[in-house]
């Protein structure tokens, strides 16, 4: 499985963005997905979460009710929604797959694949 994340840029403080990840191969309907950020001198860190049949998500606290994730299980896609973006919210954004139905995790660690990352810096 190969993922190809994509969307980042430069926006101001309060504007919007949305991510795209692109999955090959059959099975993508049956991973969990995710999406991970990591900023210069940050260890990496959870996001958000989607079930494989896209029915459940969770986020981070830092992100709740700005971020949505979102999948399309025809396209092979999963999306991120970024509203009311903030500096902090600058970094290198990552998504990635967890095999055979699994659970929705913030744990890194249970992901099998993992895109190549797209940046978003946010200015003040």
């Amino acid at each position: 499985v190969q993922l190809q994340a994509s969307g980042g840029g430069l926006v101001q403080a309060g504007e919007s963005l949305r991510l795209s990840c692109a999955a090959s191969g059959r099975a993508f309907s049956t991973y969990g997905m995710a999406w991970f950020r990591q900023a210069p001198g940050k260890e990496r860190e959870f996001v958000a979460a989607i079930s494989w049949s896209g029915g459940s998500q969770s986020y981070s606290d830092s992100v709740k009710d700005r971020f949505t994730i979102s999948r399309d299980n025809v396209k092979n896609m999963v999306y991120l929604q970024m509203n009311l973006v903030k500096p902090d919210d600058s970094a290198l954004y990552y998504c990635a797959a967890r095999r055979g139905y699994g659970r929705m995790s913030s744990d890194e660690g249970v992901y099998d694949y993992w895109g190549q990352g797209t940046q978003v810096t946010v200015s003040s």
